[in-house]
């Protein structure tokens, strides 16, 4: 016994296992210290600091949207309640102030303007009528337009209403259901004649305060200051009578007990606004459970002692005879870690070894098959090094060849490559059933991979498991990618065949068809066209489209020529070779000086390599409209710079009782009658002609209720031929003539 106890092994094995048993009793003694109440109420602690967190979190976001409001209230235009007009000019530059500032907080959905005996509602998404705006665009079954029409008639202060589900439509068409809480401003003291709706998004709002990280069970009411629920997380939990039970501490906190439920209630130092967080219960019969779990404590620790000690005579043997084998059993020290350093140091050298063999071995092969394909006479000596792998190359009587390549989207793109080793395994597994398979990386994301055929019916197997890997893996593994594989034919399994069958691949890129749906290019069924459509006459004219600034038109001309092109199934060398000559013909009229030749230089080496590495059709066709687009943009340049919204307002206000013809404004803008139009509508969310209409008929109501003018004389004046055309117009937006008009404003 003393020689047993003499070896350090055996007090390692009991040292060991005395520990787990230190361990265990540390652990159990302080989960008896404490106990579930202990734990409970450090749980409970906590919940109470979570809360006030929250509440801070409410109070922060309710004073943010009432700042919010009184921001509005600050805003310019605000008519007196006695003009029933409506300045539209103003009301979109109220409706621009609405969206910055709806933008500028996240839960903010929209803000809803409106004036007392106006329909007109201003919101951040625009203008509406009132009704149709909570009629179709917020729906509900209680917040009616009526509803906020009667509201906002009563005296009230500002009021936070309940979560409630709208259906919400963007489009007048589709409705879906949206959680908002509406906020509404007081009437009691009037800051402006503006009525202000706040909506705000429940998500983003519950999002931001975090409910979640309550005691698990806990929910929160919350009530305003006339103790109307605002937010509820336990639809059953009403306050009933339980705030006449509550008197608040000078903290504004009070706690109540019912039952296997707890309340703790707390008031807002910033609106008086109540929270009743209600949490289960301390447990019960804690002694009990406490007394248990130190009988079982105790017991626990016995039986691990003395098994402790039987385990460390046990094992006292092998742990010998192991380190025997690792060459230590006659040395002092820690028996366990040269046991576990000469286990690791073999794993490692295993590791290194295989790691090594098997690289060694890729590289070998990698390099004969590249030797295979380079197109120069075989030695004798490579015959002699393909001896040994000459099976692993030729495993069948007959063979096909496959390459597959991979490249971004984009030059540039951020995607991470997917590495050589994936794919490798990815084309082994997908050709696999098809024949025996080796596949070797050729650099540049190209691999080309040799399948090993007995029959010649093995070939249409192979196209099929390689066009079924190419569509799954391009949604799949390497979505995003862009990817062409080719096949080549059927060859006698030799040597020689090797570069054939490679050179066949490279045809394949050239002569494939363009606008091929094919998943992978059959290089048997390439077939030769010998022309393409290349007509002079429409180059010239899309040349000369583009010089006078018509860019639609010419992307239009251009579709049509590559269309017809595509048509003939032209090959994809064919194609690059038009666009190539397009290229050139559509540069050679926009080179002015020095500064401009550099810069089609770069053009067209950025163009003709993007061209000549395109996968397809469309690759090619959005290289080129680029160009075009680029030479549009070019011509336009000058004219674009003029286009600012300011000056275009300010130009209309002064201008208005002049002929403004559209065409009188794009050339004063140095652009194109079409483009201003389109940029005026984009801009100003308006036609230019209605924008014209709407700024002449405003100041004509102004002469006919201000003036003693005539009818014809304030037609003329405001910029119309004459007082028929005046009084039509006049009539189509306002429903009555000018004559009525002013009978009914001055009368």
């Amino acid at each position: 016994m003393n020689r047993l106890m003499a070896s350090r092994g055996l007090l390692q094995i009991f040292c060991a296992l005395l520990l787990v048993i230190v361990i265990m009793f540390i652990a159990n003694y302080i989960v008896y210290k404490n106990s579930i109440s202990g734990i409970y109420e450090k749980v409970t602690q906590n919940n109470r600091l979570v809360v006030q967190n929250i509440i801070q979190s409410f109070d922060s976001s309710f004073a943010t949207v009432n700042n919010l409001i009184f921001s509005v209230h600050g805003l310019p235009y605000d008519p007196a309640a006695e003009d029933k007009t409506i300045d539209m000019a103003k009301v979109y530059t109220l409706q621009e102030h609405l969206a910055r500032l709806a933008s500028s907080i996240d839960y903010v959905e929209d803000i809803i303007v409106f004036y007392d005996g106006q329909e007109l509602a201003v919101t951040a998404k625009g203008t509406s009528d009132f009704s149709v705006l909570f009629d179709k665009k917020y729906k509900h079954d209680t917040y009616t337009p009526n509803y906020w029409k009667m509201f906002m008639n009563a005296k009230h202060a500002l009021t936070f209403f309940p979560i409630a589900d709208f259906a919400v439509s963007t489009d007048g068409l589709t409705r879906r259901s949206q959680q908002l809480m509406v906020v509404m401003d007081g009437n009691k003291v009037r800051l402006s004649n503006k009525n202000v709706m706040v909506l705000l998004n429940a998500e983003k709002l519950l999002k931001q305060i975090d409910l979640k990280s309550m005691i698990p069970g806990a929910s929160l009411l919350v009530l305003d200051a006339n103790r109307n629920v605002v937010l509820s997380t336990d639809p059953k939990q009403e306050p009933g009578e339980l705030l006449n039970e509550v008197y608040f501490s000078p903290e504004k906190e009070a706690t109540l007990t019912r039952k296997n439920v707890e309340y703790h209630f707390y008031k807002s130092e910033y609106n008086d606004f109540i929270y009743i967080n209600k949490v289960p219960y301390q447990f019960q019969n804690i002694n009990s459970v406490g007394n248990a779990n130190y009988l079982i404590m105790m017991s626990a620790i016995i039986c691990a002692v003395l098994l402790s000690a039987f385990l460390s005579v046990y094992l006292y043997r092998p742990v010998k005879d192991i380190l025997k084998l690792f060459g230590g059993g006659q040395l002092k020290g820690n028996d366990f870690r040269k046991i576990y350093s000469g286990i690791v140091k073999v794993q490692t050298e295993n590791e290194t070894l295989k790691e090594q063999i098997r690289f060694a071995d890729q590289e070998l092969r990698r390099s004969l098959f590249l030797q295979m394909l380079d197109g120069y006479t075989h030695t004798r000596e490579l015959e002699m090094q393909l001896q040994p792998v000459y099976e692993f190359f030729f495993p069948e009587r007959q063979f096909v060849m496959a390459a597959v390549q991979i490249k971004p989207p984009v030059e540039g793109d951020s995607r991470q490559e997917p590495r050589v080793e994936a794919i490798t395994a990815m084309l082994e597994d997908a050709l696999g059933e098809a024949g025996r398979v080796a596949v070797f990386y050729t650099g540049g994301l190209q691999f080309t991979v040799m399948v090993g055929i007995s029959q010649p019916s093995g070939r249409r197997a192979v196209l099929d498991k390689l066009e079924s890997w190419m569509k799954r893996a391009a949604k799949e593994e390497l979505a995003g990618f862009v990817l062409w594989a080719g096949l080549s034919r059927l060859y006698e399994s030799k040597v020689s065949s090797c570069q054939e069958a490679y050179q066949d691949l490279q045809n394949g890129r050239d002569y494939r068809n363009i606008d091929s749906a094919c998943a992978v290019v059959d290089l048997e069924n390439i077939r030769y066209v010998p022309a393409i459509q290349f007509s002079f006459e429409k180059m010239e004219k899309l040349s000369n489209t583009l010089l006078s600034g018509k860019t639609d038109e010419a992307l239009s001309l251009l579709e049509n020529l590559f269309e017809e092109n595509a048509e003939r199934g032209v090959h994809h060398y064919q194609f690059a070779h038009l666009a190539k000559s397009l290229f050139f013909h559509l540069m050679k009229p926009n080179e002015q000086g020095a500064a401009d030749s550099k810069e089609s230089l770069q053009l067209e080496m950025a163009f003709c390599r993007r061209v000549d590495q395109a996968y397809s059709r469309a690759e090619v066709m959005e290289a080129l409209k680029e160009i075009v687009r680029f030479i549009g943009n070019k011509r336009l340049q000058e004219g674009k710079s003029k286009l600012n919204p300011e000056f275009i307002n300010q130009y209309i206000e002064l201008h208005y009782m002049e002929n403004l013809y559209l065409d009188h404004m794009a050339e004063l803008l140095n652009t194109s009658p079409k483009y201003f139009s389109n940029y005026f509508k984009k801009t100003f969310g308006v036609g230019y002609v209605d924008y014209l209409n709407k700024v002449r008929l405003s100041h004509a109501r102004e002469f006919l209720r201000h003036s003693e003018m005539s009818v014809a004389e304030i037609g003329e004046k405001t910029g119309y031929l004459n007082a028929s055309t005046f009084t039509t117009t006049f009539k189509k937006y306002y429903g009555i003539s000018p004559s009525e008009f002013r009978k009914k404003t001055v009368g």
